[in-house]
C-alpha cells in the first residue's frame, strides 16, 4: 500500500514538472508588445506584386521577460479587378518562458493569407484577414492552424485616414488548431486562442501610422492583458 502511494506521488510530481509553462503564467501581470509592421509595392507602387512583414517583441511584462520574438515576411499579390491582397510568407519565432527562466524554444512557420478590405459608410473601414499556418515547433510534430481576424478603423476627426487623422482601432482574432495530436504527452485543444483589442491611432503621413492600445488574449489555459504599441509603415 505504501509503495502504491509513493508511486502515485512520484507520478503527480512528474506530471507537474512537465506541464506546459502556460499553466504557470501570472494572469494579473500586464504584458506589452512592441511592433513594426511594413509593406511595399514594387515599381513605385504600380506593380501588383510586393512584400510585407513585421517584427514583434512580445513581453510577459512591460519589457525584459521575453514572451516571443517574431520576425515575419512574405510576398504579396493584388489582383487587377479584386480589392484583395494575397500573401505567401515565412516567420521565425523564438518563445520565452514566463518568469526568471531564460529557456527558449523555436518555431519555423509558413503561411498563406488573404486580406479583404470593406468600407461601411463614410467612416467605418473593415478588413477581413484569413490565414492558414504551417508550423514546425521544437519538440512537436508538424501542425497547422487557421486564423480569422476582423479589423476596424474609425476616423474621429474627419471621414478619411489622411495625414493628421486620429482614429479608433479595433480587432478580434480567432485561432483554431487543425491537428490535436502534436506528438507530446498532452494534445492541444481545438480552440487555440482569441485576441480582442481596442486602441487609438494617429496618421503621421500617408505612409506612416502609430497605434497604441490594449489587448485581452485568451488561450485554452490562461488569459492575460497586454499593451500594444505599433508603427505601420508603407513605402
Amino acid at each position: 500500500m505504501r509503495t502504491t502511494r509513493v508511486i502515485c506521488l512520484l507520478s503527480l510530481f512528474v506530471v507537474a514538472a512537465v506541464s506546459p509553462v502556460a499553466a504557470q503564467v501570472e494572469e494579473d501581470d500586464l504584458g506589452a508588445w512592441y511592433m513594426y509592421i511594413w509593406s511595399t509595392r514594387l515599381n513605385d507602387g504600380h506593380s501588383r506584386w510586393g512584400f510585407q512583414g513585421d517584427g514583434q517583441w512580445r513581453n510577459w511584462d512591460l519589457g525584459g521577460d521575453l514572451e516571443q520574438l517574431l520576425l515575419r515576411g512574405g510576398v504579396t499579390y493584388t489582383p487587377e479587378d479584386w480589392d484583395a491582397t494575397f500573401t505567401l510568407g515565412y516567420a521565425n519565432i523564438t518563445s520565452g518562458t514566463f518568469g526568471s527562466s531564460n529557456d527558449t524554444s523555436g518555431e519555423d512557420r509558413t503561411y498563406l493569407e488573404a486580406l479583404l478590405p470593406q468600407s461601411l459608410g463614410q467612416r467605418l473601414r473593415l478588413r477581413h484577414r484569413f490565414r492558414y499556418e504551417q508550423r514546425w515547433v521544437d519538440g512537436q510534430d508538424f501542425r497547422t492552424r487557421f486564423r480569422y481576424a476582423l479589423f476596424a478603423d474609425i476616423p474621429v476627426n474627419g471621414t478619411s485616414m489622411e495625414t493628421g487623422a486620429i482614429y479608433i482601432a479595433l480587432y478580434n482574432e480567432l485561432f483554431i488548431n487543425r491537428e490535436r495530436d502534436i506528438g507530446t504527452a498532452m494534445p492541444v485543444e481545438l480552440f487555440d486562442r482569441n485576441r480582442l483589442y481596442g486602441g487609438v491611432g494617429y496618421v503621421i503621413s500617408n505612409r506612416l501610422k502609430f497605434q497604441g492600445g490594449y489587448m485581452r488574449q485568451t488561450t485554452d489555459s490562461w488569459s492575460k492583458d497586454q499593451l500594444q504599441f505599433s508603427l505601420h509603415h508603407s513605402f
